[in-house]
């Protein structure tokens, strides 16, 4: 025999209690000097690191007994204990976001609880959610496509933030204000295919807004008259003001990141920029 019980816990790092203690379970075989004291090979040391390495992954004794008597491969309950991590893993994170939310909002008991349950609704009755608030949307087949952009998927395994966002994102829906507002700016979508007045206010807006061009300014104008020759000012305002609704950018972004989708550039200073303006003309217009 190679090793006293001391040496043998020099070179694991292992305590002399935790070796003694795998010896009685019988997992390193000793045998003993004609002192009494126990001795061990190489081949318990070989034995002693492994065990060091896979209770360090967490795996319990049980599990490394049938490993050690190879009953079970290295590999198999790699895999099975990998699984049951990431199962862990996804719990945690769950309870992480949660906690977060809670803490920055300081949440009462009632809140906390809708918040977990918002985070462990399954696959299926987060699609139910969704679908059932995109149900506001018209049975319109322009709008088709929308309900696929409007419509958030949390991955299988999301991060603290994605579920944080899911979270908030899955409130919005349920708030009956900006139900109102989604009705209000689907219901102005023609049944034809048709350029989107906000992208058509991007485009024109961006510029002004870059040349420093204040709304009520003459120079203004050509951009008001533009936007007006695509719709009639009162329905193109109406339709920016429902656009303007915080919460509808706020959904926008929050859904980019439950999605994983690259952040949507901010739509308010555009879209304050044309209805100032619009209702600039208004004002001289009446006057």
């Amino acid at each position: 025999m190679d090793f006293s019980i001391g040496e043998l816990a020099r070179r694991t790092g292992l305590t002399v209690k935790a070796i003694r203690f795998y010896s009685d379970q019988g997992l390193v075989p000793a045998e003993r000097d004609p002192g009494g004291f126990r001795r061990y090979d190489r081949a318990a040391l070989a034995r002693l690191e492994l065990i060091r390495t896979l209770r360090a992954l967490d795996l319990d004794l049980p599990a490394i007994r049938r490993i050690l008597d190879r009953e079970l491969t290295l590999p198999e309950v790699a895999a099975t204990h990998a699984a049951a991590l990431a199962t862990q893993i996804r719990t945690l994170t769950q309870r992480h976001a949660v906690l977060r939310v809670a803490a920055a909002r300081g949440a009462d008991a009632g809140e906390l609880d809708r918040l977990h349950r918002l985070a462990t609704l399954t696959r299926a009755e987060r699609d139910h959610l969704v679908e059932d608030f995109l149900a506001e949307l018209p049975d319109n087949p322009v709008l088709t496509g929308l309900k696929r952009t409007l419509t958030p998927e949390l991955p299988e395994n999301p991060d603290t933030a994605q579920i944080e966002a899911w979270l908030e994102l899955a409130e919005l829906t349920a708030d009956p204000g900006f139900r109102a507002t989604l009705r209000q700016l689907a219901g102005r979508q023609e049944p034809v295919l048709r350029r989107d007045p906000i992208a058509v206010v991007r485009e024109l807006v961006a510029p002004a807004l870059a040349a420093g061009i204040e709304p009520d300014q003459p120079a203004a104008r050509p951009v008001v008259l533009e936007l007006q020759a695509g719709w009639p000012r009162a329905e193109l305002l109406a339709r920016l003001t429902a656009a303007a609704d915080p919460r509808r950018e706020r959904y926008v972004r929050l859904l980019a990141i439950v999605n994983g989708w690259q952040a949507p550039e901010p739509l308010a200073p555009t879209l304050d920029w044309a209805i100032r303006a619009l209702r600039s003309t208004v004002d001289r217009a009446a006057q």
